[in-house]
């Protein structure tokens, strides 16, 4: 039997700026929100940074992604990106462009292995700061440069939990994105060892799902709150968490859409 994720965990989340993937609810068991909640999602512009030009750096932490079959998943996420980052997925972004800061197509420009250090079995958002900080201060590391573009992706092998907010990956999320100091952007990906972080989904499906919502998130709301945001439902993503379409033989999460004030 599926365990049910406790809903008072994820409902809490709103009122975190963090966004997160929430766990899989079959609809069945979806409940409608009432109160405040239940008015009709509309995002507005806080006045902070877009990136308008995303360039994505895929890191794989963990020795375990040098070989199958790891490395045959991130293969193939690494080309789920050079696809998408040019996709008419990238054309629905350009909605939410502001005086100044037009929204296009990205590129993916990298990926790296990280061995060094080992992911430990649980791992804080606050150790996934100090490894990107500590990467991009060696010129050796292989890291490009940070730029108001640039967003690292940073997936982490299985038997890995992340720990972000209090809460952790596989009971209360599946990834989320953040910032350092408003200057680096990234998303947090673990492995998604569980029916929660999968639901009817193949793994490889999961993850290109989950990924696509926060690579928009990270557009349109690089800063968590200070971007694209409504406060009772959340980012782009978040309105449309688990509703998914094809593209391109991939499968992407639906987007929330101001114009259409749909999911699409």
């Amino acid at each position: 039997m599926t365990a049910i994720p406790d809903t008072s965990t994820i409902v809490s989340s709103v009122r975190d700026p963090v966004r997160i993937v929430p766990l899989h609810v079959p609809d069945d068991l979806v409940k409608p929100l009432d109160g405040a909640a239940a008015s009709a999602p509309k995002l507005t512009y806080r006045g902070g940074p877009l990136l308008t030009s995303v360039k994505v750096f895929t890191v794989y932490w963990g020795d375990a992604w040098s070989t199958p079959p790891l490395s045959d998943l991130a293969s193939k996420l690494d080309k789920f990106f050079d696809f998408v980052l040019t996709s008419e997925l990238m054309d629905q972004m350009a909605e939410y462009s502001v005086a100044g800061k037009k929204i296009g197509h990205g590129s993916h420009i990298g990926r790296v292995v990280v061995s060094d250090p080992a992911p430990k079995q649980v791992v804080s958002d606050a150790t996934i700061q100090h490894l990107l900080e500590r990467k991009l201060g060696d010129t050796k590391a292989g890291f490009p440069a940070a730029d108001g573009n640039t967003l690292y992706f940073i997936y982490l092998p299985p038997g890995s939990v992340v720990v972000q907010g209090g809460s952790r990956s596989c009971q209360a999320f599946c990834g989320y994105h953040s910032d350092i100091d408003g200057k680096i952007f990234y998303a947090a990906m673990p492995y998604p060892g569980c029916r929660g972080c999968t639901g009817d989904l193949a793994l490889f499906d999961a993850l290109t799902s989950t990924s696509s919502h926060e690579l928009c998130e990270a557009i349109t709301d690089p800063v968590p709150g200070g971007g694209w945001y409504d406060d009772a439902h959340g980012e782009i993503g978040d309105i449309c968490a688990w509703k998914t379409r094809q593209l391109g033989g991939y499968t992407v999460q639906l987007e929330w859409s101001n114009n259409k004030n749909s999911c699409g």
